[in-house]
């Protein structure tokens, strides 16, 4: 499987590459061996600038692994616990944030929260800055005029939906659990300790390898870039920078126990609520990681992200002790390759 594996994704997300398809990074690796570890396309179409390997993307989403990750560093080390309740870490008083919301409602959608932008129903998250200014949200808690005040969708613990905000709450508990930013913890206390070299970077500076996201026009009539489409800096729920090579030496480290507890650890590489069933294929939620099984056997475990400009995932299969990862500076970037991935890995 190995060689065949190499050959026929190398070859398949080339000539992707060649119709402009996909334009990013791709790295995969099998135990200690490094099956592909390629770039392609351009990290900026404005000026034409080639995508290397060594190029930081917006991961989008995936994002919420990192936050679950530094969360539950801090119940390892007592100062929050995944039974408190959020109203004990953030003042809101007077909002629409049930008083018996927990941390771990939060962090495996299962908080009823409204989201600022509802994407299980089809709500656009870059519709949300037609009015507000995307600039002015900077800081985690600048998000929270954005849905505090928006009518819960069940009681906490009494469903699943997939919630963004559910991120943007944790993180700050973890900022007044810590004293710190958010996006400072999450550099020094993972980026940093497994070698990972991206980190959280504003859209509205120059900075080296770094690529830009574009999308195709609506009217056909070329590119358009994502400068307006979010925040310009990252936050909880989406928006840090990694390459490729980074995702996979992640979540490498977080099954090897190397960023949690042997308790916690476990805790993170565990479903915790069913998202959803079709047939004999299952989706299950976790801290962050989302679990596939297929007639009873789990298939893999990851995180994917998505918006305007930008896509990526990463991936483990147990079955092969495969880890991949891929990222994109378009919405529609990864997914192509994915399923010439998908259809190797049986």
């Amino acid at each position: 499987m190995t060689a065949s594996f190499d050959a026929e994704v190398a070859a398949g997300i080339m000539q992707s590459a060649a119709a402009e398809d996909f334009s990013g990074a791709i790295h995969v690796r099998q135990g200690g061996q490094v099956l592909l570890d390629e770039a392609y396309g351009v990290a900026t179409r404005r000026w034409n600038v080639p995508v290397s390997t060594e190029t930081r993307f917006d991961v989008a989403s995936v994002t919420k692994l990192f936050t679950a990750v530094a969360v539950l560093q801090q119940v390892d080390a007592g100062t929050l616990s995944l039974d408190g309740l959020i109203h004990d870490h953030v003042d809101l008083v007077g909002t629409q944030v049930p008083a018996d919301v927990t941390l771990k409602q939060l962090l495996t959608h299962t908080s009823g929260i409204a989201d600022d932008a509802d994407e299980e129903a089809g709500e656009s998250y870059e519709a949300l800055w037609h009015e507000r200014p995307n600039y002015s949200v900077t800081e985690t808690g600048d998000f929270l005029p954005q849905f505090v005040h928006k009518t819960p969708n069940f009681p906490p613990g009494k469903g699943c939906r997939y919630c963004n905000v559910g991120y943007i709450l944790a993180g700050l508990a973890l900022e007044k659990a810590t004293g710190g930013s958010y996006r400072d913890y999450v550099v020094e206390n993972i980026f940093a300790p497994t070698g990972m070299t991206g980190g959280f970077f504003d859209m509205r500076q120059a900075v080296p390898d770094v690529a830009e996201g574009w999308e195709p026009a609506a009217d056909g009539s070329g590119w358009r870039s994502n400068i307006y489409s979010y925040p310009p800096i990252g936050s909880p729920d989406g928006g840090a920078y990694a390459t490729a090579r980074d995702l996979v030496v992640f979540l490498d480290a977080v099954r090897a126990g190397r960023l949690l507890s042997p308790a916690t650890t476990e805790a993170l590489l565990t479903p915790q609520v069913k998202h959803h069933e079709n047939g004999d294929q299952l989706l299950e939620y976790g801290f962050g990681v989302e679990f596939r099984s297929i007639g009873g056997r789990l298939r893999s475990l990851s995180k994917d992200g998505i918006n305007t400009g930008a896509s990526a995932i990463v991936e483990y299969f147990p079955d092969h002790d495969l880890t991949l990862a891929m990222v994109s500076n378009a919405e529609d970037g990864v997914w192509g390759p994915l399923r010439r991935i998908h259809a190797l890995v049986q």
